[in-house]
């Protein structure tokens, strides 16, 4: 039964708004495929609501989702959107005007969005563009043709008009993905082959895992923790990547990727650590990198003295300050991973890797630009965000195993400890705050890598809770005290509660 007077039935204008908001991010993400998928104004809101979270947030979001935050973040995002749709359509009954309005102003947050992405072009602002008048005229369409009174060649109308737009809105969303994944990264990542390096990483020793009771020494790229700022992976062919290393340098280089391959590489094995980790979290992997040393990259620069920070910055945009000492004594431009190129969302064609520092200020992925400055000069992503400049990996343990349950009598606790450059010297677990006990150490590979131990523990049947601590090579066991990852790392000993039947 239609409205006696002219106002839109709900569900039509509740259909009108809809349809103009998924028109416009349809058309929004078409064009971006023709420019950079990165200006899809979906994405840039994304991407700038992810820097404008709150750290506390973001922490929470990551400990909670893991590497599916970016999915829940674009999941809420739609659910929002299409709310404000909705909303937009009811008020727009009478007239079309406030369902215009929010159109613009949803348009033009897109269009906010892109300006201020310092990794897109000055033509990605046609994306957001055509985002808005898409949206407004979708909508302001879908208004007309809804308006009462509906007879039966007004309701064909109205029916023709929304299958063509869906038809629309299908072609462009599917075309802008194809448009924007038509950078064949994968088929440039195969071309390059196997990677053989001329000084390999020694073998990993049978006895540096203690499996089942830890997890293995080296992490497979597959399940190699992964934290990103951005919504989308940055998507740069081998062919494609250059790196300019500039700033305070007695000769500005451009490296292509040709120029790293035709260098002697070498095999480190790296355990990385994100500085988000929680005490006991899984934000941190060992794996085979191949690339060359930055110290043989940087002579043919020549750093001037004064200068205490590599300001490099990757390919999405995204920025990192590293202290120039480390990255002089360790650093390394990566092109590998346990024996292959690069995955694409592990830094493809070229990533930072640089021991003993938490990811934040070290492990720059996608990497195009290095620039030498000092700290006072630039701050970097994360320390614009109030988190600590120089960034050490703090001596830390975890337990592995038992969770939830053992059986009483002897229970073998098992778990791993890092403390990268220095080395573990000790892990010691107790239980119920008793004496500590110390645990065996696996074979240690290098002063860069995790650590793997066990011990036994004589536990009568109940609850009990475990403790662990490491003590690193010099000297120092990690502290009883928590401390919230941010500014630059968590501390504490993980504890654990089981059920001993």
């Amino acid at each position: 039964m239609e409205n006696s007077d002219n106002r839109l039935s709900p569900w039509r204008a509740v259909w009108a708004g809809v349809l103009g908001v998924v028109a416009a991010v349809a058309a929004g993400h078409l064009v971006a495929g023709l420019l950079d998928g990165n200006a899809s104004p979906f994405l840039a809101v994304g991407n700038t609501a992810i820097d404008l979270t709150p750290d506390p947030v973001k922490d929470w979001a990551i400990a909670t989702f893991g590497t599916a935050d970016k999915l829940v973040l674009l999941i809420g995002m739609a659910v929002v959107l299409l709310g404000f749709a909705a909303l937009a359509g009811l008020l727009s009954r009478r007239s079309p005007a406030p369902g215009t309005v929010v159109a613009v102003v949803v348009g033009a947050l897109g269009l906010i969005a892109v300006m201020i992405r310092p990794d897109l072009g000055q033509l990605a602002i046609l994306a957001p563009l055509a985002s808005l008048f898409a949206g407004v005229f979708v909508f302001r369409l879908m208004h007309r043709l809804s308006r009462p009174p509906i007879e039966s060649a007004e309701r064909r109308k109205f029916l023709q008009a929304s299958a063509g737009v869906v038809a629309g809105i299908g072609v462009a969303g599917l075309g802008g993905q194809l448009l924007g994944s038509r950078t064949d990264v994968e088929g440039s990542r195969a071309a390059i082959g196997q990677l053989t390096p001329a000084q390999p990483a020694p073998q990993i020793p049978a006895g540096a895992d203690f499996v089942p009771r830890t997890t293995r020494f080296l992490t497979s790229n597959r399940d190699f923790y992964r934290i990103d700022t951005a919504l989308s992976v940055p998507k740069v062919r081998a062919e494609d990547w250059v790196l300019r290393i500039h700033g305070a340098v007695d000769k500005e280089l451009t490296l292509r990727y040709e120029d790293i391959r035709r260098l002697p590489l070498v095999e480190r094995t790296v355990t990385l650590t994100c500085v988000s980790n929680e005490i006991g979290g899984d934000l941190i992997s060992t794996s085979n990198f191949i690339g060359v040393p930055l110290k043989e990259i940087l002579a043919d620069a020549g750093v001037k003295p004064g200068s205490d920070q590599l300001f490099s910055t990757s390919a999405d945009g995204w920025t990192c300050g590293t202290p120039v000492a480390d990255i002089l004594d360790r650093g390394l431009l990566a092109i590998g991973m346990n024996g292959e190129p690069l995955p694409v969302e592990h830094g493809f064609p070229a990533r930072m890797v640089v021991p003993g520092l938490y990811g934040y200020v070290s492990a720059t992925k996608w990497v195009v630009d290095m620039e030498f400055t000092t700290f006072a000069d630039k701050q970097a992503y994360w320390l614009e965000r109030g988190w600590a400049a120089r960034g050490p990996i703090k001596t830390q343990s975890r337990i592995d195993t038992p969770r939830g349950s053992a059986q009483a009598g002897k229970v073998t606790v098992g778990g791993v400890a890092w403390a990268q450059t220095r080395g573990i010297a000790k892990v010691e677990v107790r239980a119920d705050g008793r004496e500590w006990i110390p645990a065996r150490l696996a074979t240690e590979v290098s002063l860069d890598t995790w650590r793997m131990w066990e011990a036994d523990l004589e536990l009568a049947p109940g609850e009990h809770t475990l403790q662990c601590r490491a003590t690193d090579q010099t000297g120092y066991t990690q502290t009883d005290v928590i401390a919230d990852p941010v500014p630059d790392g968590a501390t504490g000993w993980h504890t654990v509660t089981i059920s001993v039947r």
